[in-house]
């Protein structure tokens, strides 16, 4: 039996393309470096595959940024602002759709369907002239080869590509992306063709979009994309992947019926109705890549009961065993992890250990099993059913406690805001931030010495109490009107609070790609989730007392701690996320009580578990805004809870957003050249507070006051100013000082001419 991986992280173990970027970008290193350093990467994935036995080893799956933005590239879809003559697409062009540069915005990042990496949206439209401007795909194939590694080139499909696709600035709404189908094709077939030269055998098209339920229209474009590229992809065999989901049974059959396509790959983790579909027909003459090994998670794989799933499905001669998706969502190797326990550690594998786990089965498939591989498996796993450390009946009966109420506050969201008001007395158009500032590389070091235990307790918490009295300061000079302490003590929004709780583990060097190069360490929730002490009232009580301005208690959300984690595959997601929200509430009501009179509680990832199939939503969505509620509605009227959420498409879930029943909802809207505002221009009525986003954070471009005041009026053309925040997208620890403040400066300047007009309209 042969294995497969549908692809891998990029970052490297200690996330040394990371650093490379960032010191690329810092003017501190060449581009030369930055591909030589890539090139190591590349080089020492290849090898750790073909050592591990791997027979189909994919390339192109390296990126610089994304693999969307990749394909933009390759396309030569490059939006006219940033001034692209042609040729082959450079860095400097690749980096600016990105992040922007000085003079232009970046082109909108959203979600990468329901997970925690983030894609560069392709803007596209009738007058864009494709051409084939990024040779990537063939570079990398010949660079594997010449270390002797063939490999498998893997592409966005064509169809996915344009489904996942926007119209640009100025193309109608209504413009039929699917019509460029025709116009990208001959790209593809020139990359083909080149491939086909250079030596490949086989290429992979990641068709995720067909999870998705789609109309008979789309379904059709995906048939006539391939049958047009049938004749220039004769003599290769063509993997057609599909992963984060079920296959629609409509779609299964459409597809399974492709001409010129030799193999299927499919998500059988969550997709378990595939495996029905695939157990009650699969063609006999094609290759089916069973994707049983989970790329998304970083629990052991029971390895006894996939090879039953894998025994049970026909044609085993032409049955190739593959992860659920790319390896990239999940942490990169376990033997990078020093400080984790020896029981943990043994429920545990990362991608280096998935790409063992995945050649174990075809080798046990094939009659040729390792039996103490598969022993000590066993023995994890059942270690971990019957471990002590997982549960928790205290936490067990309060969880199941809730079950019978709807958790609401008892006072409309609009006599909330009156007494919130008569509390804080805030102008008109209240200005503030999101949460965090810019973490500096002597914030880092202090954080970084204290875990270490090389400066004292004292030192750390005076050193972390100048850096709040700094941020304070600032704020006050900039006249923002509700504060906050900037979150010089936290590495990361949901790793500071599971490093708190009850039932998570840690990792040292577990880092995942959320976008670029930032990168993320989700915590491990192994067991039954509780607060054993206060997590932030210390810090918001100490920066409070720094200021008479309302300072804002900053917490994670129960959702977002959820989704931005490594979570336990033994219970229903739901139930973890009703332990975690009592813990999150037992914060709120402690924070209250220490006098802080506005709590932030950011579901930034709210929209990011949203299921991908229809039929599935709406229970989601039902136990997710619950959890929300459930942490806040202990509170009295005069406290004002405000939510964050950035970076997705909200608009589809708006009426889930106003049933949180929040007081005050910041949210992304810059980066998405105001989408969200569409929604209320359609008719919404949103009664609470709500900032939309003035400026984009994760581009190093400063606004000037002219264009974020023309956005304050555009939002003021669809929402009552007496409900509308100022505020940027999203927090700001990834920026640096000199362009945090005169960013805020201008975000001020525009808020106090606004404030200037309308008074003067009276």
């Amino acid at each position: 039996m042969a294995s497969h991986i549908v692809g891998y992280p990029r970052m490297g173990p200690k996330r040394e393309l990371k650093f490379a970027l960032e010191s690329f970008w810092d003017g501190k290193s060449s581009a030369e470096d930055l591909q030589k350093a890539a090139a190591e990467l590349r080089s020492s994935i290849w090898k750790q595959m073909a050592d591990a036995d791997i027979k189909y080893i994919p390339s192109n799956t390296f990126s610089y940024y994304d693999q969307v933005l990749d394909t933009t590239a390759m396309l030569g879809a490059v939006p006219p602002r940033y001034g692209w003559n042609g040729g082959e697409i450079g860095f400097d062009v690749y980096f600016s759709m990105a992040r922007g540069n000085a003079s232009v915005p970046a082109m909108e990042m959203t979600k990468w369907f329901d997970t925690n990496y983030h894609y560069i949206v392709p803007e596209l439209g009738p007058e864009v002239k494709f051409s084939y401007a990024s040779h990537k795909a063939v570079t990398e194939y010949k660079e594997a080869k010449a270390l002797g590694v063939d490999t498998v080139p893997v592409l966005v499909g064509p169809v996915s590509y344009l489904l996942l696709s926007k119209p640009a600035k100025g193309v109608e709404k209504s413009f039929s992306l699917l019509s460029l189908l025709n116009k990208i094709l001959p790209i593809y077939q020139e990359v083909i063709s080149e491939l086909k030269g250079a030596g490949a055998t086989w290429i992979q098209f990641d068709e995720p979009q067909l999870v998705m339920d789609l109309d008979s229209t789309k379904l059709k474009a995906f048939t006539d994309a391939y049958a047009e590229l049938e004749s220039t992809l004769s003599g290769l065999n063509v993997l057609i992947e599909t992963y984060f989901a079920d296959i629609p049974a409509e779609t299964y059959k459409i597809l399974t019926s492709l001409k010129g396509v030799t193999a299927y790959g499919f998500d059988l983790v969550r997709g378990t109705n595939t495996l029905d579909l695939v157990k009650s027909g699969f063609p006999k003459d094609k290759y089916l890549f069973a994707g049983v090994v989970d790329g998304r998670n970083i629990w052991a794989n029971d390895l006894a009961s996939s090879l039953k799933t894998l025994q049970e499905l026909v044609g085993k001669d032409k049955l190739v065993v593959s992860t659920s998706c790319s390896l990239l969502h999940t942490a990169v190797d376990l033997i990078n992890e020093t400080k984790l326990d020896d029981e943990i550690k043994s429920w545990l594998a990362f991608a280096a250990q998935k790409v063992v786990e995945v050649n174990a089965l075809a080798k046990a498939l094939a009659g040729h099993k390792d039996e103490a591989f598969f022993s000590d498996n066993a023995m994890a796993q059942a270690s971990r059913k019957s471990s002590p450390r997982v549960t928790n009946e205290a936490v067990q009966k309060a969880a199941a406690a809730l079950k019978g109420s709807d958790h609401r506050r008892s006072t409309n969201v609009s006599a909330r805001l009156d007494a919130q008001q008569k509390k804080l007395n805030l102008p008109i158009l209240p200005t503030t931030t999101i949460g965090s500032f810019p973490q500096t590389v002597e914030l880092r070091r202090v954080r970084r010495e204290y875990k270490a235990k090389k400066i004292s307790e004292e030192d750390y918490i005076k050193a972390i109490k100048e850096e709040i009295k700094k941020v304070v300061d600032l704020q006050e000079d900039l006249d923002i009107d509700v504060l906050v302490h900037g979150e010089p003590e936290r590495n990361d929004m949901v790793e500071y609070f599971g490093e708190q709780l009850s039932g998570f583990a840690f990792t040292v060097n577990g880092w995942v790609q959320s976008y670029g190069s930032r990168c993320v360490k989700p915590p491990v929730i192994y067991g039954d989730v509780s607060r054993p002490k206060p997590m932030t009232v210390f810090w918001s009580s100490t920066a409070q007392s720094m200021t008479s301005r309302p300072m804002k208690g900053m917490l994670t959300g129960p959702v977002t701690i959820l989704n931005w984690s490594f979570v336990r595959n033994d219970q229903p997601r739901h139930e973890t996320c009703y332990q975690i929200a009592l813990a999150i509430k037992d914060e709120v009501e402690d924070l209250e009580k220490a006098g802080i009179n506005v709590i932030q509680i950011d579901e930034a990832a709210l929209r990011e578990g949203l299921p991908l199939r229809k039929s599935e939503q709406a229970f989601y969505l039902d136990w997710a805004v619950h959890s929300f509620r459930i942490t806040n509605v202990g509170v009295q009227d005069t406290t004002q809870i405000h939510t964050h959420m950035c970076y997705s498409n909200f608009n589809d879930i708006i009426q889930s957003i106003i049933d949180m029943d929040t007081d005050v909802i910041t949210i992304e809207n810059s980066r998405s050249d105001e989408k969200l505002l569409s929604v209320f221009r359609e008719g919404v009525k949103y009664g609470a507070g709500i900032g939309p986003g003035v400026y984009d954070i994760h581009s190093p471009r400063i606004p000037s006051t002219e264009e974020m005041a023309e956005r304050i009026n555009k939002m003021l053309a669809v929402l009552e100013k007496n409900i509308l925040w100022v505020n940027p997208d999203c927090g700001l620890k990834t920026r640096k000082y000199n362009e945090v403040k005169p960013a805020l400066k201008n975000m001020v300047e525009a808020t106090k001419l606004i404030r200037s007009q309308l008074a003067s309209a009276k």
